[in-house]
């Protein structure tokens, strides 16, 4: 699978940018690569991409989850059609037209912002909007060990489907169906808005047919019209290895059914805090306590680990000092974007000394006599 470019690296802009600077570079390279200006066989798809990053770096929610997750854990949670959701196109559409450009690609005469879930009409067009499925969301709880590894879960999705007796169609079979009065058959009704000195004409699907463009005479007897079915079924979701608290899994096509596609299933990924252990990215901390004359003569504790039996032996060398950090290479968890083979982060651990508030008078008197022997080395206490 191709890798996507950074988001601001497309637009030429820095990641602290503002609004602003991201609207002057879209604007410049809108200009620069529209295919009805610019020729070159590789014009239409950079169009698109300089139109992808922008719909996600002008929307401060989508940029926000981007900055954090990057393109892996961003693509998780937009599909293509989320991405363009919301985004404004229409200034750039009309500044791209008083440059002469006509909305066409020049190559096939698709508008490029109505290709990505937009029609500004004003040329004539019947266009429908696509009728795609909603998503939908459930969470699945997951322990750090889990995380380590990687697991799978079952769960039961409750959604529609296509009725299988009208096949979507929302009509009785054998039925006929007249065309709507409303949209004359096109399915399509069409809105004028003036923006500034420009009309823009905006379409939206019939809702006399809802978009189908004809009256139903009878309705189907088992969906009663509606053209989908409720349906529930067991899915078994791979959740991988590194996955990070908060993430969401999407499985395709287990959202909400739609004519032109059904929607996507997201799976909220809840990581239960660890009793004893913590995370941070691909590492994992731990911190204990041993009594000081274990700090000076050294010892071996048992940590609790992620991996293997669940805990490992540490040596702690003698003369350790209070908050110091252990390391063990390789105790953390794995890269989610490399895999569950990749290398791993590490488990710190760090060492609390703790020193007696109350002597018996034997042992006042042995410190005492340690204190003459080696102040110095008392003294660090």
């Amino acid at each position: 699978m191709t890798s996507k470019r950074d988001y601001y690296e497309i637009l030429g802009v820095a990641k602290s940018a503002s609004a602003d600077e991201i609207k002057k570079a879209y604007r410049k390279l809108a200009l620069e690569f529209h295919p009805d200006r610019n020729k070159n066989k590789d014009a239409e798809a950079r169009f698109k991409e300089i139109s992808e990053a922008y719909a996600v770096l002008s929307d401060s929610e989508k940029r926000s989850a981007y900055d954090q997750y990057g393109h892996a854990g961003f693509d998780q949670r937009y599909s293509q059609e989320d991405i363009f959701r919301n985004a404004n196109f229409e200034e750039f559409a009309d500044v791209l037209r008083n440059f002469g450009f006509g909305g066409g690609f020049g190559r096939g005469g698709n508008d490029p912002f109505s290709s990505m879930f937009f029609d500004f009409g004003g040329q004539g067009r019947s266009r429908k909007r696509r009728e795609v499925g909603e998503n939908l969301q459930t969470e699945i709880q997951i322990t750090l060990e889990e995380v380590a590894k990687g697991t799978t879960r079952e769960i039961e999705v409750s959604h529609n489907n296509a009725c299988d007796r009208c096949k979507g169609s929302r009509a009785e079979p054998g039925t006929n169906s007249t065309t709507c009065d409303k949209c004359k058959g096109s399915g399509m009704v069409y809105v004028n808005r003036r923006l500034g000195p420009m009309i823009v004409r905006s379409a939206a699907a019939c809702n006399s047919c809802y978009g189908e463009g004809r009256s139903i005479k009878q309705f189907c007897s088992r969906c009663n019209g509606r053209g989908t079915i409720e349906k529930h079924e067991k899915l078994e979701v791979t959740i991988p290895a590194g996955v990070e608290d908060g993430m969401n899994l999407r499985v395709r096509g287990m959202g909400r059914y739609g004519k032109d596609g059904s929607g996507d299933l997201y799976v909220y990924i809840n990581v239960k805090p660890h009793a004893q252990l913590k995370r941070d990215g691909e590492d994992v901390y731990f911190e204990t306590k041993i009594n000081f004359i274990d700090a000076i003569l050294g010892t071996k504790i048992d940590v609790p680990t992620i991996s293997g039996s669940g805990k490992a032996e540490l040596k702690i060398p003698a003369g350790t000092q209070p908050e110091t950090v252990f390391r063990m290479k390789g105790e953390g968890l794995p890269n989610i974007e490399r895999g569950r083979n990749s290398e791993r982060g590490d488990e710190l651990v760090k060492i609390n000394v703790v020193i007696p508030k109350n002597l018996s008078r034997k042992q006042r008197e042995l410190l005492e006599e340690f204190k003459k022997e080696d102040g110095k080395l008392f003294g660090v206490f």
